[in-house]
């Protein structure tokens, strides 16, 4: 039996599919939950493939109740004795059951509670076809036990009734809505509270937590009997612009969602239309009480605009120090403390590039190539001879890296483009620095090269200068302390010199461990 693992991988190979009946299915998938919670129910997708077989390509178990099917069925094809049954289901709109012990819709209700009842589960599947632009893609099965239906209550009885409605709507291509309504960060769910409304927009019943969530907004009086409309214009009174935003919630005539906050309290709500074979007769709405969930995110927006500003005013003060260490490199007239301290100042002005990045990042995260693209022209034009004409390519991208990994890899890289300005064109206007990377996950090669003198030459350049080779120093340190890489140095057989790093990014990679 061939199994395979993902939904979109499923309906991607499936031979009579489009891409919008892909998207169909996307739909549907998206808001099945709904159906499965209202009503207490196991839904089960099946796709038909090659040589008349149908493969399960999704599976929903309510969040409400106890699923009558824990073993994981996506991928597996299906039984030979129900392909009758689907063929069925694909050649028609209407919907029928595989055994006809369910009574009807509105009366699958025991009404002696005193009736001793078999616990042994008596399962009915009902099947729709999936309709779309005219023609059936798939099949949508429901699975209950018809001897949990006794112990229902007067809400769960309306949330079965509404979920019924929507499965029913599969079968004529109403459902899932061509417009998508589950568009919140957070969004509603059925356990979190759900209210009914007959046609003309009156509350049959509600959930207790839907009770629960109106009197959060301020609303303390019935709800039942009520048309949800005066709830909303209650709980608002002068607000008409409030009420306006909240007309396609109580009219139920569309879906729509929307979030509304009263008395300090932020609740969520989502109107599920439901549509029979006349036409509309109701709707679902759903609710979240979402005020805690806004409080942490307005924290979280607190924290990031700290975060941003304390390296805005790193940044600040890192180039305020650069800007001294220039102002003194030009005021004093020994060459090797001027250089020195000019060495200085490009290193400051390197990870206050990196403090800058991070400013404008909510993430932590540095967008390592453009830090790096300002950061090496800024240090060719800062280096080259005003004669001289010195190109820089970039091949491969760096991504984005935690700044303790992107700081000092931008002092290594810019050290190593900074030698290959001063020691590698001497005598030459014109040159060509390369820097490539290949990286997979947190590994990283990098190569800085140029088409100048050469090695040895360059060093020799290096130590008539008188140089420390403070450089070198950070280089090797920073790759081999901060990176447990490796750094090779070598002439170019066409001339030039390469140097090889091998970095693997440490605090990405215990990021990724937490």
């Amino acid at each position: 039996m061939e199994i395979m693992a993902e939904f979109a991988r499923i309906i991607k190979d499936a031979p009579n599919l489009d891409d919008s009946d892909r998207d169909c299915l996307h739909r549907l998938v998206a808001d099945w939950q709904v159906i499965a919670d209202l009503g207490y129910m196991d839904l089960q997708l099946v796709i038909p493939v090659a040589d008349g077989h149908f493969i399960y390509a999704g599976q929903c178990r309510p969040s409400t109740g106890v699923s009558i099917r824990p073993d994981d069925l996506v991928g597996h094809l299906v039984d030979s004795d129900m392909r009758a049954l689907l063929m069925r289901a694909m050649g028609s709109h209407d919907i029928f059951r595989s055994r006809q012990e369910e009574k009807d819709d509105h009366d699958d209700y025991y009404d002696d509670e005193d009736e001793e009842r078999d616990t042994t589960p008596r399962i009915c599947d009902t099947f729709a076809g999936i309709w779309h632009n005219g023609r059936a893609i798939g099949v949508l099965i429901r699975e209950t036990n018809l001897n949990t239906r006794g112990i229902a209550g007067r809400y769960e009885r309306e949330g079965i009734t509404a979920a019924k409605a929507l499965f029913s709507m599969v079968s004529r291509g109403e459902f899932p809505y061509s417009v998508a309504v589950n568009k919140q960060r957070h969004n509603p769910r059925v356990s979190d509270g759900f209210t009914v409304l007959d046609s003309h927009g009156v509350i049959n019943c509600s959930s207790p937590n839907a009770i629960s969530c109106l009197r959060r907004l301020g609303f303390v009086n019935e709800l039942e009997g009520r048309g949800f409309d005066d709830v909303i214009r209650e709980l608002l009174g002068d607000n008409k612009e409030a009420i306006q935003q909240m007309q396609p919630i109580y009219s139920g005539m569309e879906p729509a969602d929307t979030t509304l906050e009263v008395n300090g309290s932020a609740i969520a709500f989502r109107t599920l239309p439901l549509n029979g074979p006349r036409g509309h007769f109701g709707a679902v709405i759903l609710y979240r009480d979402i005020t805690e969930l806004r409080r942490r995110d307005e924290q979280l927006k607190t924290k990031d605009a700290t975060i941003s500003e304390i390296h805005h005013r790193v940044k600040n003060n890192l180039q305020s120090v650069s800007a001294l260490l220039r102002l003194q490199a030009r005021r004093t007239k020994n060459d090797v403390v001027k250089r020195a301290l000019f060495e200085a100042q490009r290193r400051v002005q390197a990870i206050a590039m990196v403090h800058e990045s991070l400013s404008q990042s909510a993430d932590e995260m540095v967008d390592f190539d453009a830090v790096l693209h300002e950061l090496l022209r800024m240090t060719i034009d800062v280096e080259a001879r005003s004669d001289q004409h010195i190109s820089l390519v970039f091949e491969g991208k760096f991504g984005k890296m935690p700044s303790q990994d992107a700081t000092p890899l931008s002092l290594v890289l810019n050290e190593l483009v900074t030698n290959c300005v001063e020691h590698g064109f001497e005598g030459r206007t014109s040159g060509t620095i390369t820097v490539s990377v290949a990286r997979w996950k947190n590994d990283l090669n990098i190569s800085v090269e140029d088409d100048g003198i050469g090695l040895e030459a360059s060093q020799q350049m290096e130590h008539d200068d008188g140089e420390s080779g403070l450089g070198t120093q950070i280089v090797n340190t920073f790759i081999s302390s901060d990176f447990g890489g490796t750094v090779t140095r070598s002439s170019k057989p066409e001339g030039g010199t390469r140097v090889d790093l091998t970095v693997t990014l440490r605090a990405a990679q215990n990021a990724e461990r937490i």
